[in-house]
């Protein structure tokens, strides 16, 4: 019986396409690395829920292009890491809390560079402006680079699909 299981076992993978779905060839290097750059998308969506803004920053390179235009109107810009977390840390303070969710993750790795593109949700809710909570829906696409640190985000783009709520809580600091 355990020899049939490994030859059924060992047909299935001989069987199995060699592109299922658009995934790369399956190395263990290319699992580890899809997975260090999901990682750094979700990490730093819990360490700005936290308001852990040291944290937040150690994903980043000293550099950022962060495009923000759908949600602000204004336009991409690169700029320094450190003014990113500064201007995320001056909104979402103190009595402003936040929470971002993404999913359905996919992954290009080339050489010493990768894109994650995902599906995002996130709302932050503040007391004193009327309805408490504004939420928004939309893409966002990191783009890092492998430095001697390990993988970096040097790019960051949002692309707003829906939004509802109370807009003053998007645009008020906490305090």
């Amino acid at each position: 019986m355990n020899a049939l299981r490994n030859v059924t076992f060992a047909a299935g993978i001989a069987l199995a396409p060699v592109d299922a779905g658009g995934a790369e060839p399956l190395e263990w290097r290319a699992l580890a690395d899809e997975r260090a750059v999901i990682r750094i998308a979700d990490a730093i969506d819990r360490a700005v829920d936290a308001q852990d803004w040291k944290l937040a920053r150690s994903y980043f390179a000293d550099r950022v292009t962060a495009d923000f235009s759908s949600l602000s109107g204004q336009p991409a810009a690169t700029i320094a890491s450190d003014d990113l977390i500064g201007t995320w840390a001056a909104n979402l303070k103190g009595s402003k809390t936040s929470l971002h969710l993404r999913t359905n993750h996919q992954v290009a790795i080339d050489g010493e560079s990768a894109i994650v593109l995902s599906n995002g949700y996130a709302w932050n809710r503040m007391e004193g402006n009327g309805d408490p909570l504004w939420e928004v829906w939309g893409t966002y696409e990191h783009h890092l680079v492998r430095s001697s640190a390990g993988w970096k985000v040097d790019g960051f783009t949002f692309r707003m699909t829906h939004e509802r709520g109370n807009p003053l809580v998007k645009a008020t600091p906490g305090h």
